[in-house]
């Protein structure tokens, strides 16, 4: 189960009563553009990410080359 350290575990049907307030909130039509939209946030995050990788590849690279 998924721990939180000041409240202890969360069971599962923590987690469905939490599914289910969301549920009523967002409405069965906007939650999956919620989660496209979530989904296109976590691809840019990974992409961003490796270009970062990459460019500190680069980098050490080059420095490596100038010694």
């Amino acid at each position: 189960m998924l721990t939180i350290m000041p409240l202890g575990t969360i069971g599962v049907w923590q987690l469905v009563l939490i599914a289910l307030v969301i549920l009523l909130i967002f409405g069965g039509k906007k939650i999956p553009e919620l989660m496209r939209g979530l989904g296109k946030g976590v691809k840019e995050f990974k992409n961003g990410m490796e270009e970062v990788k990459k460019d500190i590849d680069t980098d050490s690279d080059t420095k490596k080359e100038d010694k």
